[in-house]
């Protein structure tokens, strides 16, 4: 094959990769009942993608072909080991495979459930949030673990040693993979929406790093809402959940300046935003709103939705935005939602000003480093130059992302040329 036939190939085989992996992790666990056994035949099957395909040609339908040669490689590797019984025991629907139905006469076609499944399994809240994200890029996206001890700013030991503990507690804990039953489902839900949610907004606006954003973290998170929305499309919080991401990542290429500088809301270039995908979230957050009192992420998804399609910053709807923070304060009291209503300032930055130092009495806001940088801000608006050079330090103080860093440095350098141009007086006529 030429290497541009290589390359076509590469890319069937990644574009399988994002789009089919998490199906055929969860149809070969059905096999194996061991998470690190399946993921090593899931592995093994793209490997023999690459060379299969590129003698064959690509299938029609490349997951079946996946599946089927992952569970292959599964019953090999327990044939090898002589039973299935004497495997890792994985907690699997013992009523889901009878033990009279051979293993190689069953459909490999994966369902939606099995990857549903998976999603509820790898977000169940037994396991610490960062457990969870990491257990999700690692088994439900197929995230390389060296990639996820990047994202995440440690050592590849740490993070695989990080997702070993999260999957034997899994297992010791008798987590059963299967769907939360209906009692269970309202309390497994929230945790997969939490930590979808997690996980974007720490590509959305990284903690640290040299990069406002990390475009692959966010873009995996929307691909799980989507996900996540096609096999649950009735829950009104999914529907929010997607419509809150998609309003904010339609924002993505305008975010950083050209030197990689955070851009603030009101210097963004509109028309450089995702139309269509603001469009999608507008739909979205209308089906989210409808049927009775709306959840934070339906009432989130409204808000981004207001910013995104608002013609110009001066021409925001304000007051709605207003209206919305206060019910999703009703809902969720969440300090950072209240700051960010502050932000809104639908009364001018005084009153903003005196929410915000009302907050910083706030424990649970100890140590966020946008709070002291909202507050500079209001400060620099009100001709506070000092008192704005204050609260900047602190901000930089907490920030560990590098752009974040720079961009707080320019505006305390200027708070200081303004204290510096106060202090000369007005010049001599």
């Amino acid at each position: 094959m030429t290497s541009a036939g290589d390359a076509s190939v590469r890319r069937a085989v990644e574009d399988a990769h994002r789009r089919e992996w998490a199906a055929v992790l969860a149809a070969t666990v059905r096999v194996t009942r061991d998470l690190d056994l399946a993921e090593e035949c899931v592995q093994d099957a793209y490997a023999a993608a690459l060379v299969d395909w590129a003698r064959g040609g690509v299938p029609d339908r490349p997951g079946a072909w996946l599946t089927t040669a992952a569970r292959h490689n599964a019953l090999d590797a327990l044939r090898r080991a002589k039973t299935l019984r004497s495997k890792l025991h994985l907690l699997i629907e013992p009523e889901s495979w009878p033990d009279s139905e051979p293993e190689s006469t069953r459909e490999p076609a994966p369902t939606p459930d099995d990857r549903l499944r998976l999603v509820f399994l790898c977000c169940h809240p037994a396991l610490a949030p960062a457990a969870q994200i990491a257990l999700t890029l690692r088994l439900v996206c197929g995230v390389p673990t060296p990639d996820i001890a990047r994202a995440f700013l440690v050592s590849e030991s740490t993070m695989a040693a990080r997702v070993t503990r999260a999957k034997k507690k899994l297992v010791a804990a008798g987590i059963p993979f299967r769907m939360p039953a209906p009692a269970e489902l309202p309390d497994r839900l929230d945790s997969v929406l939490t930590t979808i949610h997690l996980l974007f907004t720490t590509g959305h606006t990284a903690p640290a790093g040299p990069t406002v954003t990390k475009d692959d973290l966010a873009g995996r998170a929307l691909d799980l809402a989507r996900m996540l929305h096609g096999l649950l499309p009735d829950e009104r919080e999914v529907r929010g959940l997607l419509a809150l991401l998609l309003a904010n990542h339609a924002r993505r290429a305008t975010r950083t300046t050209e030197n990689g500088r955070p851009s603030l809301l009101a210097e963004q270039d509109r028309t450089a935003w995702d139309q269509k995908a603001i469009a999608e979230a507008h739909e979205l957050v209308l089906g989210a709103l409808r049927g009775g009192d709306p959840g934070r992420y339906a009432l989130q998804a409204a808000i981004a939705a207001l910013h995104a399609s608002a013609p110009t910053y001066a021409e925001t709807d304000w007051e709605q935005i207003l209206v919305l923070y206060d019910a999703l304060l009703a809902i969720w009291s969440s300090p950072v939602v209240a700051l960010n209503r502050a932000v809104a300032m639908v009364e001018g930055p005084a009153t903003a000003l005196a929410e915000v130092e009302a907050l910083e009495q706030d424990e649970r806001l100890a140590g966020y480093r946008y709070l002291p940088a909202v507050k500079a801000d209001l400060l620099r608006r009100l001709g506070r130059p000092a008192d704005a050079a204050v609260a900047y330090e602190r901000a930089l103080a907490l920030a560990d992302n590098d752009a974040e860093r720079a961009f707080l440095t320019d505006r305390l350098a200027q708070c200081d040329t303004a204290v510096r141009a106060a202090a000369c007086g007005p010049p001599q006529s």
